[in-house]
């Protein structure tokens, strides 16, 4: 079986997310090549998409989001994302169960013997006015049937787990700033989410596969987990496991992959990129090395934006006063710095309207 290197893996993560050359993509298909794009942050996905998509207009993506065509939702990892209205609704009732146990996870004790079905109609009935509350609203409107639970503990069972929602403009928009307001899913789309297959298959599973490898491969099942939180893909695996090539990486894992997706030459060159804050480039394995080094794989969960460096996280990055502020993991070449420069230059234009072009890259940090 063929072994495939760090650097091998790494370009390919970077040709399926669109990071080795930018793409003609329309910004709907590539949300959507990308199952999405993490959003907790609302202002980062901008960032991501004008790294990935030439002449990006961020405009575009505000226009998806007010018409509903995009939509921001709890779903992968119970992490906000950005996906199309089309994902989330083939993709929620798949994630309904693991988004319960994830919120769980964190308030097992707050509540403890509650009967979550009958919350979650409750929470439905309050919703289907199609008010757009916040968490807190929800919460206080439950208070009298549910005393006792803490209200974070309740609003994140209901809002990130028992109740299908979006959450609505101005949220998201670009340079707009607006609070968490909640619509249910299905009003907001006009269209109710999927239910489950009633055979017992499990059709959303692999396509979920399918379109993983797509934008991510290729990649070992527990990468799969890690990216969308699900813990009982296996049988999808197997049922699709005859369409897919098979790799090892050098630590032995079995890869899997689409047959025709692309695995550029190791050596193929690889430009600087400006990540945003909690990017599924990294976020989606559970093997991050072919992007970023285990010294700084913390930098991936902390919120840090990344600089890639011939594929490779080597830097981190900020705004300060309309300035791109580069500060780098270790020493940078001179032909690098000079290329980092020229990046942020662009990403200082970018972010300020064409008002900056400037960025500062510090002295190395090694």
């Amino acid at each position: 079986m063929t072994v495939l290197g760090i650097r091998a893996l790494g370009r390919a993560a970077l040709a399926r997310q669109l990071l080795l050359d930018r793409a003609g993509l329309p910004v709907r298909d590539a949300v959507a090549h990308l199952c999405g794009l993490q959003a907790q942050e609302p202002q980062e996905p901008f960032t991501g998409l004008w790294s990935r998509l030439r002449a990006f207009d961020p405009g575009a993506l505000s226009d998806l989001l007010t018409g509903r065509s995009v939509v921001r939702t709890h779903l992968m990892r119970r992490t906000v994302h950005l996906l199309t209205a089309d994902d989330v609704v083939a993709w929620r009732a798949r994630h309904d169960a693991m988004l319960r146990q994830r919120v769980l996870g964190t308030y097992r004790r707050e509540l403890e013997g509650m009967d979550l079905d009958e919350l979650a109609a409750a929470g439905r009935a309050v919703m289907a006015d199609g008010k757009p509350r916040s968490m807190a609203e929800l919460v206080r409107t439950l208070a009298d049937r549910w005393p006792a639970p803490a209200p974070r503990a309740l609003g994140e069972m209901l809002i990130a787990a028992l109740v299908p929602v979006a959450q609505t403009p101005p949220r998201g928009l670009w340079r707009s700033r607006g609070g968490v307001r909640n619509v249910l899913l299905s009003s907001w789309l006009g269209r109710p989410v999927d239910p489950p297959a009633p055979d017992g298959s499990d059709p959303v599973g692999q396509a979920l596969v399918r379109r993983y490898l797509a934008a991510f491969g290729p990649a070992a099942s527990a990468d799969l987990r890690a990216w969308c939180g699900l813990a009982g893909l296996p049988a999808a695996v197997a049922a699709v496991r005859e369409e897919l090539v098979t790799f090892r990486d050098e630590r032995g894992r079995e890869l899997f992959d689409l047959p025709d997706a692309p695995r550029p030459d190791p050596d193929t060159p690889a430009p600087v990129r400006f990540l945003p804050a909690f990017d599924n480039a990294i976020l989606g394995y559970h093997d991050r090395g072919r992007i970023i080094d285990d010294a700084h794989r913390g930098l991936s969960v902390a919120g840090e934006r990344v600089v890639l460096v011939d594929g490779r996280v080597a830097a981190t990055w900020r705004v300060d006063a309309a300035t791109v502020v580069v500060i780098p993991l270790g020493r940078l070449s001179s032909a690098d710095r000079t290329a980092v420069g020229e990046e942020g230059r662009e990403l200082a234009s970018f972010l300020s309207d064409g008002e900056s072009h400037r960025v500062r890259v510090a002295t190395s940090s090694g």
